[in-house]
C-alpha cells in the first residue's frame, strides 16, 4: 500500500483529505495522463448513491478532461459494471468508480480499473499516486469532452443476463433482494426480472445518506426476516457498490462467501467445468472450505486478503472460481472482477439446475466457528506485531488451539483497524481468546502502566 492507495483504491471521509475535490481533480489529471500515455482516448466514471458522489464525479471529470481525454459518465452503476464497460467500449484507457463499498455514506473512495476491466497493479497505482502527490501538470490547449452514457445500465444488465443459461424457467424461484440503497437499486430490477424470477426488492430507494444503513450485505437481519415471512427460496444481499454477495437460505440462515464458493465450485466440478480443478480463496477463509474442497479432490490455493490478490492467484493457477468470505466472488471465465449480481445468478443457476434447496446445497461445507473483531487504531501507532506482550499473547492462544484452530492478525487496508480473527471448534472458547488478544492490543495502544513492551 502507498500513501493514498489502500487495498481497494483511495478511501476516506468525504470532503476530508484525501477524499476532497482538490485531490479528486489531481487524481483525474493523473488518470487522464495515464490514459494518454497508453494511447487511449477516453475514461469512464461510475458511482454509487452517496451524496458526495456528484461532487467527486465533477472534480474527477474536470481533471480528466483537462488532459485532453474524453470522459464518459456512466452514472449510478455497480463497480463491476464499470469494469465491464471498460472492455465493451472502444478506446477506454481507464474506469473510475466513486464508492466506499460497504462503508457508511459519510465515506467515499476512488477505485480505478485498467482497459481490460481489472484493478490496477501495484506499479500502476504507485505511478498514479506519484503523479497526484507530485504533479507538475500544466493544462494544454486540447480539452476532452464530458458526455453521459445513457444506456450504461442496459448494457451491463444485458451482459449479466447473457451469462445466465436459463431462458424460460419451468418454476420461478422466489427471491428477496436487498439492494442496500446503493448501486444495485435500479439495475437489480432489470436483471432479476419477472420473466425469470418472482422477486421482491427491499432497500432500493437511495436518498444519498441511507446507503448500507442497517441493510445490505453487512446487515442481513431484515432480509432474514423477510425471507421467512414471504417463504422465499433465497434472500440476496448486495453491498453499496454491488461487488459483494451475501445470501440467506430458505430457513433464514445467512451464508457468506465461503459457502457460496463451495456450492458453485462443487457444481462446476461435477459438470467438469472447474478448470484445473482449482479454487482460490484468502487466508481468511474458513477451514471448513479447505476440508470440503480437499474431500472432492479440488486444489485449494489461499491468497493474501483482497480481491486483487485472489485474482492474481487465479491467473497464476488457471482457476476460474475464487473469492473471499466477505462476498467478493470472481468467475474469471465470465468476468474480470468480483461481481455480486453475477455471483447471485451463478448461485441461482445451481439451485435451478439441481432443483435443490439452498440449505441442502450449502450443507456440503461444515462451517467452523470463527470470530472476527476489530481494534481501533490511533492516527499514529506502533506495529503491534513487534510488541513482545502482544506476540506472546497470540502464541499462547495458538498453543491452546493447536491444530484445531488458528489465529490471524492483519491491518485493514481501507480503515484504521487491526483485524483479529480466531477460529476453532468451540464458539465460547474462540470468543474468549479473540477478546483476550483485542484487550491486549488496546492496553498497549492505551497504556495504563499494566502492560509494557
Amino acid at each position: 500500500m502507498g500513501i493514498l492507495f489502500g487495498t481497494d483504491g483511495i478511501r476516506g471521509l468525504a470532503n476530508t483529505y484525501p477524499i476532497t475535490c482538490e485531490l479528486a481533480l489531481k487524481a483525474g489529471q493523473a488518470i487522464g495522463s495515464f490514459t494518454k500515455e497508453n494511447n487511449h482516448t477516453a475514461v469512464i466514471i461510475g458511482k454509487d448513491t452517496r451524496i458526495s458522489g456528484d461532487m467527486l464525479e465533477s472534480a474527477l471529470a474536470a481533471g480528466v478532461a483537462s488532459t485532453g481525454i474524453d470522459v464518459l459518465l456512466a452514472g449510478v452503476i455497480p463497480t463491476p459494471g464499470v469494469a465491464y464497460l471498460c472492455c465493451a467500449i472502444k478506446h477506454i484507457g481507464a474506469g473510475i468508480v466513486i464508492s466506499a463499498s460497504h462503508n457508511p455514506y459519510q465515506d467515499n473512495g476512488i477505485k480505478i480499473f485498467n482497459p481490460e476491466g481489472e484493478k490496477l497493479s501495484d506499479e500502476q497505482e504507485s505511478k498514479i499516486e506519484d503523479d497526484i502527490l507530485n504533479s507538475t501538470f500544466v493544462p494544454r490547449t486540447e480539452m476532452g469532452k464530458i458526455t453521459v452514457i445513457s444506456d450504461s445500465l442496459k448494457m451491463y444488465a444485458d451482459f449479466l443476463l447473457s451469462k445466465f443459461p436459463v431462458r424460460k424457467p419451468s418454476h420461478r424461484l422466489k427471491l428477496i433482494i436487498d439492494c442496500s440503497n446503493g448501486a444495485a437499486s435500479k439495475i437489480s430490477h432489470m436483471v432479476f426480472n419477472d420473466a425469470l424470477f418472482n422477486a421482491k426488492f427491499i432497500f432500493d430507494s437511495p436518498d444519498g445518506k441511507n446507503i448500507n444503513k442497517a441493510c445490505g450485505s453487512q446487515h442481513t437481519k431484515e432480509l432474514q426476516r423477510q425471507v421467512l415471512i414471504e417463504k422465499a427460496d433465497i434472500g440476496i444481499a448486495f453491498d453499496g457498490d454491488a461487488d459483494r454477495l451475501i445470501v440467506v437460505d430458505e430457513n433464514g440462515n445467512e451464508l457468506t462467501g465461503d459457502r457460496i464458493v463451495a456450492v458453485c465450485a462443487k457444481f462446476a466440478h461435477e459438470r467438469k467445468k472447474l478448470k484445473n480443478k482449482t479454487v482460490v480463496s484468502t487466508i481468511m477463509s474458513n477451514v471448513g472450505l479447505s476440508m470440503m474442497l480437499d474431500g472432492l479432490g479440488i486444489v485449494h490455493i489461499k491468497s493474501d486478503v483482497g480481491d486483487r490478490k485472489v485474482l492474481d492467484q487465479m491467473k497464476k493457477s488457471g482457476a476460474v472460481i475464487g473469492g473471499e468470505d466477505s462476498g467478493h466472488i470472481i468467475f474469471l471465465d465470465l468476468h474480470t472482477t468480483g461481481d455480486g449480481m453475477l455471483s447471485a445468478l451463478k448461485l441461482l443457476e445451481v439451485m435451478m439446475e439441481t432443483n435443490e434447496s439452498l440449505s441442502k446445497l450449502a450443507s456440503v461445507m461444515r462451517v467452523y466457528p470463527q470470530v472476527l473483531k476489530n481494534v481501533q487504531l490511533p492516527v499514529s501507532c506502533p506495529d503491534l506485531m513487534e510488541n513482545k506482550t502482544f506476540v506472546n499473547t497470540i502464541k499462547e492462544v495458538e498453543g491452546v488451539l493447536g491444530s484445531k484452530g488458528r489465529v490471524l492478525i492483519r491491518y485493514s487496508g481501507t480503515q484504521p483497524l487491526l483485524r483479529v480473527m480466531v477460529e476453532g471448534p468451540d464458539q465460547t472458547l474462540i470468543e474468549k481468546y479473540c477478546s483476550l488478544i483485542c484487550d491486549t492490543a488496546n492496553c498497549i495502544l492505551n497504556p495504563k502502566g499494566s502492560l509494557k513492551n
